[in-house]
């Protein structure tokens, strides 16, 4: 692991931001933070970061409990983005990586490589104030990962970018994360979790509330439903289904038939196929999994998980 958070509590004045909050962020991963505006995420990242300290509870980095020595190995892009609008892109640039321990001579070497691949070359003497946001976006991006660091903190990193470039930053973090950095992303973006992660955790009202592998939290919400697009007469398909299947929706599709089945307990695909094949032509048959968008939503609503809590906690 690359990170353990064990038993964190947070506490401002009468909210309590984190609550006995446990996690371990595998090393090599792209870990997902998630949940509900006001959760307790904000709180997490900045006490990984030691911008505040925990009231309670200890966080190990990479077997050692965390200190002020680990922050040149940590990259935090925040969600509210900053940089002196009136430096130089490029002078900028170079002040921060020094600040992270880098000599002026490798960060122009590596920040001369970053610019290039970024379409960023011809704004090294520009003013910060004469980007456009999205360029703006990518320097930041740039300036958080110039320093190689092993664990990287993201704090909703497409914000602001257009669909090409937010893919870019994606393949940039996949890139990182295949060369061995491990990768904190703190998102509302469904998609970009189903995309990125390999673990996540959902933190609402100061608690953890599920954590795990993005694959094992999958099954373990699965609905036993099965898509099935057939063609033949539907009450013959209707009538091959016995009690063991619940068909939950039954319409037409183009010149077919789409139907989702519900299986019953202890029953097996095979039986349901078993069943249908003599009646009716199979041309698609599927397993409705439930993505991390529609666990979200459902885990929301049945906990009543939005709540009226200051911002940025």
């Amino acid at each position: 692991m690359i990170l353990n958070i064990k038993n964190v509590t947070k506490q401002y004045a009468t909210h309590k931001a984190l609550d006995d909050v446990s996690l371990d962020i595998p090393r090599g991963s792209v870990f997902g933070l998630l949940g509900p505006n006001g959760a307790g995420k904000t709180s997490l990242i900045r006490i990984i970061n030691q911008i505040t300290g925990p009231d309670n509870g200890e966080i190990w980095f990479a077997g050692e409990k965390l200190s002020h020595k680990h922050i040149s190995r940590i990259g935090y892009l925040p969600e509210e983005r900053g940089l002196y609008k009136k430096m130089e892109v490029g002078e900028q640039a170079l002040y921060l990586a020094q600040l992270k321990g880098m000599s002026r001579q490798d960060a122009v070497v590596r920040l001369r490589d970053w610019f290039e691949k970024f379409e960023l070359k011809g704004w090294w003497r520009k003013k910060v104030e004469e980007l456009s946001k999205g360029m703006q976006q990518k320097v930041q991006f740039i300036i958080t990962i110039l320093h190689e660091p092993e664990l990287l903190i993201l704090d909703e990193p497409f914000t602001g970018f257009d669909p090409i470039n937010a893919n870019l930053i994606k393949d940039e973090l996949l890139r990182l994360r295949d060369n061995g950095t491990s990768i904190i992303l703190s998102t509302h973006r469904m998609e970009s979790v189903e995309e990125l992660c390999s673990h996540i955790a959902l933190i609402n009202r100061s608690h953890k509330i599920l954590d795990g592998s993005v694959k094992e939290i999958r099954k373990q919400f699965r609905s036993d439903k099965y898509e099935i697009i057939y063609t033949g007469n539907g009450i013959a398909f209707a009538n091959a289904l016995w009690a063991g299947y619940e068909l939950v929706t039954h319409e037409p599709f183009g010149d077919q038939m789409k139907a989702v089945v519900k299986m019953g307990e202890g029953v097996k695909t095979n039986d349901l196929l078993a069943a249908l094949i003599p009646n009716v032509q199979i041309h698609s048959f599927r397993e409705i999994i439930p993505g991390m968008s529609d666990i979200f939503i459902s885990i929301v609503k049945e906990n009543n998980l939005y709540q009226e809590v200051p911002a940025n906690i």
